[in-house]
């Protein structure tokens, strides 16, 4: 099963800034990774190419760094997870084309085998979503002061939570 999985959040920033935000990750001062509600992220050692890491039952290791642009991460768990995700603030293009808009945009591309077949769409993708719309809400407050619409979890995310426990 293949599986390509997008969430991204327009923001009121230039791209440096929203970079900045990604820059944080796993840090002390973490303003991306909504680790009040979710496994903190957590690396070996500071954010770059080779940290080995992840956030709870999820393994990754760094596997590309820009700075203030994008970081790659390569999954090594769970069972079945081969592939990646990633951050990058990118341009925002468009109406937005003055260089004061940025799209923060969070990738998730992988092949799933075995175990993960199942357990991907069942467990992992809605808690990942979940996850990933938190995420991108930190980003929005970071850069604004508030969230416009926040994420809400759906019953299922909160059963599924519920049962982790």
């Amino acid at each position: 099963m293949d599986v390509y999985n997008v969430h991204e959040r327009l923001l009121p920033v230039p791209e440096r800034e929203a970079g900045a935000l990604i820059d944080s990750l796993a840090s002390d001062g973490d303003r991306l990774w909504p680790r009040a509600a979710w496994p903190p992220m957590a690396f070996d050692r500071p954010l770059r190419a080779g940290a080995a890491g992840g956030h709870g039952p999820v393994r990754y290791r760094v596997a590309a760094y820009v700075p203030a642009t994008w970081v790659r991460f390569a999954f090594s768990g769970p069972r079945g997870f081969h592939g990646f995700h990633e951050y990058a603030a990118l341009p925002a293009g468009g109406a937005h084309a003055d260089g004061a808009h940025s799209v923060l945009r969070h990738t998730l591309a992988m092949a799933a085998r075995g175990p993960a077949r199942l357990t991907w769409p069942l467990f992992w993708r809605p808690l990942h979503d979940a996850c990933l719309e938190d995420s991108l809400d930190r980003a929005e407050l970071a850069c604004t002061g508030t969230v416009a619409r926040p994420a809400r979890w759906s019953p299922y995310v909160r059963a599924l939570r519920a049962l982790a426990r």
